[in-house]
């Protein structure tokens, strides 16, 4: 019977699942990098989330390895080059928290645009201001989604009864358009964008590729949406936009200075630029969470355990 290692938590379905395909499952919970080095030349299959990396010196002693199931959406923590040369099939679940991350976003950007955190404040202080509390409608507004797979898609269709111009751009689709958003070039982003939302995975080119370039490219002040990954923004360059009125305001649920696992901010990554992010009124921040719904939580460990099975039935 062939073995799985499961190196971070899912939900029990998951399990449950492989174990009907006649998979055994193991856990260590405790385990570090070295340990799961030492065993995983046993396992025909890894389930993880972003506990460690699964470089190449790992992937070299998975002689027997035939997947990598990441219960999630980013592969960033994955050698993907080598594990492919290897015929491992790596496979990951953004169907499963889509539709998480699209509801989160268009919350981000509605308490954002309304001021909701500061006048919840307020009000409970018994300040009551309304004229300086003023917000922003999103009808007759252009919001560009940079990257339009499964992330951006169902923000897409979230944003269709507010009135909007929905554009898109996706360096790697064409003829993308579709009832919900149109595909545009960034020369079309730069010019009409009234909010950028980013909903690309981190890779070599999309870390910092919201940078100083780009803010000098937009024709008029925006506001920013991050729901992908931290170090897609680069953080000074927009905190500097902020204090210009280059940028307007920025909703993140991503920062760049988490650490590998997204369960906590690196102590060492703490520098000037965090303390002035933090200390934003024009920002708001949530803890990594958009994809992270009681409802998503279970269904991206079904949409895995649905590719294993279907992968199964090829091995």
């Amino acid at each position: 019977m062939m073995q799985v290692l499961f190196i971070d938590t899912a939900h029990p379905i998951l399990q449950e699942r492989l174990q009907d395909l006649n998979y055994i499952c193991h856990s260590f919970p405790h385990y570090t990098y070295n340990d799961y080095c030492n065993c995983i030349a046993d396992y025909d299959g890894i389930i993880i989330r972003s506990k460690i990396k699964l470089d190449k010196n790992i992937l070299q002693k998975a002689k027997k390895l035939k997947f990598i199931g990441r219960v999630g959406a980013g592969l960033e923590n994955i050698d993907l080059n080598y594990a492919q040369s290897q015929g491992i099939a790596c496979l990951n679940s953004p169907e499963g928290n889509r539709d998480a991350v699209a509801e989160h976003a268009l919350g981000m950007i509605l308490a954002l645009r309304n001021h909701l955190v500061r006048v919840n404040q307020e009000v409970r202080k018994g300040i009551w201001l309304r004229a300086e509390n003023r917000g922003f409608e999103m009808k007759g507004k252009t919001i560009a989604l940079i990257g339009y797979g499964n992330m951006g898609k169902a923000f897409a269709q979230r944003l269709s009864g507010f009135e909007m111009k929905v554009i898109a751009y996706d360096k790697y689709l064409k003829g993308y358009s579709d009832k919900y958003a149109q595909e545009a070039s960034m020369e079309e982003v730069y010019k009409s964008a009234d909010i950028v939302s980013f909903h690309v995975p981190l890779t070599t080119e999309t870390k910092y590729l919201f940078n100083q370039s780009w803010i000098d490219q937009m024709q008029k002040p925006f506001y920013l949406i991050n729901t992908a990954r931290g170090p897609v923004v680069q953080t000074s360059d927009l905190l500097n936009a902020i204090d210009e009125a280059k940028v307007l305001g920025a909703a993140l649920d991503v920062l760049e200075f988490e650490g590998l696992s997204f369960e906590k901010i690196n102590a060492q990554e703490l520098n000037p630029a965090y303390q002035r992010l933090i200390a934003s009124e024009k920002v708001l921040l949530s803890p990594h969470i958009a994809g992270w719904t009681v409802e998503s939580h279970l269904k991206l460990s079904s949409v895995i355990a649905d590719k294993i099975e279907a992968l199964k039935l090829h091995l």
